[in-house]
């Protein structure tokens, strides 16, 4: 049995991948070497990158979640959603947005 924390992580990439198709996009599970993105989103306009974390507030985290989507090497927006309240915060061009606020388009 998983923690609860490694049960809301889950749900919430559900819920992500679940938005990613209302939207209208083709989603796939991608890897970089040994590290795997969450979802690969292709529409009509282009492709971006996923990676979803309940909380990256704790240095390890954050770096582990960042490090697949900085393996890409290409120029697609690439996005870290997480429950984290915190400011507009971008590592090196990944948008780390609260994904209450994606969710609702705010």
């Amino acid at each position: 049995m998983g923690s609860s924390q490694t049960d809301l992580g889950h749900i919430l990439e559900n819920i992500v991948y679940l938005e990613l198709l209302r939207r209208g996009y083709e989603v796939y599970i991608g890897k970089v070497g040994d590290a795997e993105v969450d979802f690969i989103a292709f529409n009509s306009e282009g492709q971006e990158y996923y990676q979803v974390s309940w909380s990256v507030l704790d240095e390890p985290t954050l770096k582990r979640e960042l490090s697949s989507l900085e393996a890409i090497k290409d120029h697609n927006p690439k996005y870290l959603l997480t429950m984290d309240y915190t400011p507009f915060t971008s590592h090196n061009e990944i948008k780390q947005i609260n994904v209450l606020e994606w969710l609702t388009g705010k």
